[in-house]
């Protein structure tokens, strides 16, 4: 019997299982296959870009290791994406951050960043069916230092103001090229390695220059805004904090920014997926891993993302809630590192689609504690991975461990000889 046999009988089985339970695993396939991730550039040259300011990462961030065949040009970046995005199912965007502009090496600061340094990336982007995402840059340049947007030195953060402007007019451009909206994410490192005297003050900053950088309307983009906890070397004050985004957010009607890592280990992220679908438009993921605080590893299928899937799709939420990844792992194979995180990410997913929501909810509802509880439990055994291979199947991509072969192939055949 043929692999691709195997495949089916235990889809065939599965099926079976499932629908005992009240699950169409067709339907819980169908909305998978649905379902895009914004892929992060950054993970392909360890957050170095294209700016050629000669600089190292700076602003709170470090990537970790030195594993040869780093991305180090567009091209290679871009190649690498499409190696990684071919063994994922499903078609998926691609997340750039601003330093990832094709500034055919000219230096360009960026207060003058334009719509025409992201064209070739909008072309290559529609050439290869997919939808782009974009990220303002405030780490890694002579005037970060520890404040951006949140400095009470005008020159400096008038710059960052222009800086972030100029992006919202990129993501409009990219959004009206591709005909869907553009997701900007905007995040700062703003902080102090100590307690400030004057928290109240850097906050009130913030907000002054963010009311001024949404001042401008646009229609075919999405303003996100990403909280942090704290950063290296900025370890007792982050002026954007989760409760300031919140209150922002809420307030002006902005995406709140919800990255995995950026919360205390012991917090539930699914568990402010309810509560801001009600006071916010929508919501933004960038899915990581945090093995201490935001160390940013591979993402994995742990529990925790398991929950925040399941949490979603109980929600029926997908249509509001937009889903990123973000971590930079340089010890590993990049490209590996790509998948692994993507399909994992998917996996959650596919978990979550094919619970009885329906069931485990009328059981919530009459009170049936006991039942709702052991059906939990059961599910946990249930063969979501026969439906997991046909999906790869039935996308053309590699089914389990067979894509590990694939990347160590392009690795001999492109990334060693970097």
């Amino acid at each position: 019997m043929t692999k691709e046999n195997i495949i089916k009988q235990a889809y065939d089985a599965a099926a079976e299982r499932y629908a005992a339970v009240g699950v169409d695993v067709k339907d819980a396939m169908d909305k998978l296959q649905k379902i895009s991730l914004s892929m992060h550039c950054w993970q392909a040259d360890d957050v170095s870009g294209f700016e050629n300011q000669g600089g190292s990462l700076t602003g709170g961030i470090q990537v970790t290791g030195n594993y040869p065949g780093r991305a180090r040009t567009i091209e290679e970046v871009r190649a690498d994406v499409l190696k990684a995005a071919s063994l994922i199912a499903g078609r998926h965007r691609l997340n750039l951050h601003e330093i990832y502009g094709d500034f055919q090496g000219k230096k360009v600061d960026r207060d003058e960043v334009e719509p025409v340094h992201f064209e070739s990336w909008m072309q290559w982007a529609k050439e290869n069916g997919m939808k782009l995402d974009f990220n303002s840059t405030s780490f890694s340049h002579p005037k970060s230092g520890d404040l951006t947007l949140a400095s009470p030195d005008d020159d400096i953060r008038n710059f960052w103001i222009e800086h972030t402007k100029r992006c919202r007019w990129i993501s409009e451009e990219m959004g009206k090229y591709q005909d869907d909206p553009c997701i900007m994410n905007l995040w700062i490192h703003d902080g102090s390695k100590e307690v400030p005297a004057n928290r109240l003050k850097y906050r009130q900053i913030l907000e002054q220059s963010l009311d001024e950088i949404f001042a401008t309307k646009y229609a075919n983009m999405k303003d996100c805004i990403e909280a942090k906890l704290f950063g290296i070397g900025l370890e007792s004050y982050t002026v954007g904090s989760y409760d300031f985004y919140l209150g922002y957010g809420a307030k002006k009607n902005k995406i709140v920014t919800l990255d995995t890592g950026h919360f205390h280990l012991t917090e539930s992220i699914a568990d402010k997926v309810s509560a801001l679908l009600l006071f916010t438009p929508e919501i933004m993921l960038h899915v990581s891993r945090p093995v201490r605080w935001d160390s940013d590893h591979v993402v994995i299928l742990s529990d925790d993302l398991l929950d925040l899937a399941r949490e979603i799709i109980r929600c029926k939420a997908l249509d509001r809630v937009h889903i990123g990844l973000d971590y930079f792992d340089a010890t590993i194979n990049r490209i590996g590192a790509y998948v692994i995180g993507c399909r994992a990410t998917q996996k959650a997913f596919m978990q979550a689609l094919l619970e009885p929501s329906a069931t485990l909810q009328q059981y919530e509802a009459e009170g049936k504690y006991f039942q709702r509880l052991a059906l939990q439990e059961e599910l946990k055994s249930l063969p979501w991975t026969a439906v997991w291979d046909m999906f790869c199947l039935q996308n053309d991509v590699p089914v389990g461990e067979d894509y590990i072969a694939e990347i160590e192939k392009y690795e001999a055949e492109v990334t060693s000889k970097r």
